[in-house]
């Protein structure tokens, strides 16, 4: 699912990327995924539970879980790296698209 998801294979429309804080809201509105399998972010509010880096410090403290201590900040921002990657996809879906045209042709051997 996450391939599918990432549009990164068995996909054509490189172009659509989901943004994993608004899937997650989505596909599990109350956290209860994430609190079965990160414990440690259990203790949330509902409200923060998909976006944890951005609860106050007082509930942070309250959730006995302190971001960029107990639980990492976020890796990227998810934004620009999906505005990044898109790019990169359609880069290369273009350079397959010359390969292909290319084999159809009967330029390239397979």
């Amino acid at each position: 699912m996450w391939m599918w998801l990432s549009c990164s294979s068995f996909f054509q429309q490189f172009f659509h990327c989901y943004c994993p804080v608004r899937f997650g809201r989505k596909a599990d509105p109350n956290g209860d995924y994430i609190r079965r399998y990160l414990p440690v972010l259990r203790h949330f509010p509902t409200r923060y539970i998909h976006e944890p880096w951005i609860a106050p410090l007082s509930i942070q403290r309250a959730a006995k879980c302190i971001i960029g201590h107990d639980y990492s900040l976020p890796i990227v921002n998810h934004g620009q790296c999906s505005k990044t990657n898109i790019e990169r996809m359609k880069q290369v879906y273009q350079q397959l698209k010359k390969y292909r045209d290319n084999v159809q042709a009967g330029l390239l051997w397979v």
